[in-house]
């Protein structure tokens, strides 16, 4: 089902607030989701709804939350999310940290105690979008065997990366540190497809091409994906003191929970390093120079981070809009505020 961004975002707005979000905060969320849908992020759009419905109506996010910001350094901070939407407090923490790095060059800020937050992208380019450079991490709960274990320890631990150019181009990096995230799965449960035999195992450690024969995810590039989602954890868990590696909080588990999960936004200043007009030139000089090269077989170009995603976004409303899974669009459609299918699942929601 194509949908225009006003409908997409409308249904989805309106499917939290009837599950007790303030309008404000499903204002925030919606616009996350419509922003990741619209680029073809499907694993972090639509999709999440029917999940964050159900938290949001039987206790899981704090409906009015008590936000606390504490300087522990000309450069750095914490933002307390007291459990309330990950989408909100990682964009207002992403706000503030813009603010310090503008004042003082850098900003580290960690944010705790928050829900999911959605696709990383959204908020590194918002500082693109302020002439800043951004990197973030998000912890997940463990759904990922380690390099050469069995059991699954560390999440899909995502990073993000942005930056401005010297035109209207922004370099937005987004990446699971698995194959694959777990909302890719989600995804492909609710187009009825199956998904590549490189992305996932079952409980013998067997690849599988049924998402809903799941057991856990593996990292990209082996050992090297591995140690990519340890730094995650570290610079988003371990050093904001806030639960890590296996005793992340599960996203299933209880519903009625905070999840209690930490993030780390990093924003950086240019003009503090080479100035600001020369790092913008080169980096558009960096993406002339990659869409110039010549392709490789089977390639129709070099395309540089977050190009692909604005041409799919281009794409959905030049041919009629958004195109949602018709059984996610049936559910924002009707009346139902969920249909209790999240609460009380392992990792995979099974």
């Amino acid at each position: 089902m194509k949908l225009s961004r006003d409908e997409l975002k409308g249904l989805m707005k309106n499917k939290m607030m009837k599950a007790g979000l303030p309008e404000d905060q499903a204002e925030t969320v919606s616009e996350v989701l419509t922003w990741s849908d619209e680029r073809g992020y499907h694993s972090h759009g639509a999709v999440r709804v029917e999940y964050y419905s159900e938290r949001i109506a039987k206790g899981g996010w704090t409906l009015n939350p008590k936000f606390s910001w504490q300087e522990t350094g000309p450069c750095s901070a914490m933002f307390d999310g007291d459990n309330a939407s990950g989408y909100v407090a990682a964009k207002m923490a992403m706000e503030k940290a813009i603010e310090m790095a503008k004042r003082n060059g850098i900003a580290v800020v960690g944010i705790k105690n928050i829900a999911h937050s959605g696709a990383l992208g959204y908020y590194t380019e918002m500082a693109a979008n302020q002439d800043m450079v951004a990197i973030s991490f998000c912890q997940s709960d463990p759904m990922a065997v380690p390099f050469g274990g069995t059991e699954p320890y560390y999440g899909t631990n995502p990073i993000s990366f942005a930056a401005p150019t010297a035109d209207d181009r922004q370099v937005v990096f987004d990446m699971a540190t698995t194959v694959q995230a777990w909302g890719k799965i989600l995804d492909k449960r609710s187009r009825h497809e199956l998904i590549p035999d490189t992305w996932a195992v079952d409980e013998k450690g067997v690849p599988v091409t049924d998402p809903h024969l799941v057991n856990a995810l593996v990292p990209i590039a082996g050992a090297k994906g591995y140690g990519l989602m340890m730094l995650v954890d570290v610079f988003s868990g371990v050093l904001l003191g806030v639960p890590f590696g296996k005793h992340v909080s599960s996203m299933y588990h209880d519903l009625s929970e905070g999840r209690g999960l930490g993030q780390m936004h990093i924003v950086m200043d240019p003009e503090r390093f080479v100035g600001l007009e020369a790092f913008k030139k080169s980096m558009s000089q960096v993406c002339d120079e990659l869409g110039e090269m010549a392709p490789a077989p089977g390639h129709d170009k070099v395309y540089y981070p977050g190009e692909r995603a604005v041409m799919r976004r281009e794409k959905a409303y030049a041919t009629g809009g958004v195109d949602i899974a018709d059984d996610v669009y049936e559910y924002l459609k009707s009346d139902d505020i969920h249909y209790n299918r999240y609460d009380h699942k392992n990792r995979f929601a099974d």
